[in-house]
């Protein structure tokens, strides 16, 4: 009989992979490690915040967790869109003059409340004819294929801030979170290799040369819904409502558990992790 609980949470950092969460979380609580952890509801390398491990036999239990409601605060940077709809990605620009006000964006936020049908990011592991969406994008064969979409439910989507910030911070922000994920050097993981890192910064460099002197809006939002729901590709739907390209800023996971919706953003946590 193991004295270890059957779950524990533990705050995954900007950057970290949920298997390194993981094992950070074995060191902590001196784990063995005869026994198993696995993780339920992964984080992508950019977002930050809470990850549920399940211990010892319980992982056995996981699809059980599958399920699980979740929110997030999550940032979108207007005017900027990538391959993997977050900062660690390969860059474009867009059209910057939208004037997104903020009673606009909150209107708009409501009418996303509900059932929703939103794309796979390309950057994910959603399989597609025995192959990740990830390794598609990266042989450059998504043209091949139907990008699949997901049903989600939001039951919450509620505006924090909507700040105009300067090109050049938005530079220094973008540099210092490419280089936050660990230098990865395995064999396996050469298509992408350690994330494609240079030329990803070499596509923000280009980016910020044109943009020398733009500024950009950046909005804050908080977010619950139903399990797999990508911040990512909410981000890029909320931008492409107004006109523009947007991507995920930032992404934390605040909790996770069962959400009772009640009526418009009334509702509660009937469990939490």
């Amino acid at each position: 009989m193991s004295s270890f609980p059957p779950y524990a949470t533990i705050e995954k950092y900007i950057g970290e992979t949920p298997l390194e969460a993981s094992k950070r979380l074995r060191e902590n609580l001196h784990i063995p490690k005869n026994i198993p952890l696995a993780y339920a509801g992964r984080l992508d390398p950019m977002a930050s915040g809470t990850l549920l491990i399940l211990i010892g036999d319980e992982c056995k239990r996981q699809t059980e967790y599958h399920s699980l409601d979740k929110t997030y605060t999550f940032e979108i940077l207007f005017g900027a869109q990538s391959d993997t709809g977050d900062v660690l990605g390969l860059v474009q620009p867009c059209s910057t003059d939208t004037g997104i006000a903020a009673h606009a964006l909150q209107k708009t936020l409501r009418t996303l409340c509900g059932n929703i049908e939103l794309s796979y990011p390309h950057f994910s592991s959603k399989t597609v004819n025995g192959k990740p969406l990830h390794t598609w994008t990266l042989e450059g064969r998504l043209s091949e294929i139907d990008i699949p979409t997901k049903q989600s439910t939001i039951y919450v989507l509620t505006l924090l801030e909507l700040r105009t910030v300067s090109a050049k911070e938005v530079e220094a922000y973008v540099m210092e979170k490419i280089e936050t994920p660990t230098t990865v050097t395995a064999d396996s993981k050469k298509l992408g290799a350690n994330f494609r890192r240079d030329d990803v910064r070499a596509s923000w460099k280009t980016f910020f040369k044109t943009a020398e002197h733009t500024e950009f809006q950046i909005a804050g939002i908080r977010c619950t819904a139903s399990s797999g729901t990508y911040m990512r590709s909410l981000a890029e739907e909320i931008a492409e409502r107004f006109g523009t390209c947007g991507l995920a800023y930032s992404i934390h996971r605040t909790t996770i558990g069962r959400y009772q919706k009640i009526f418009g953003d009334v509702g509660f946590w009937r469990k939490k992790f």
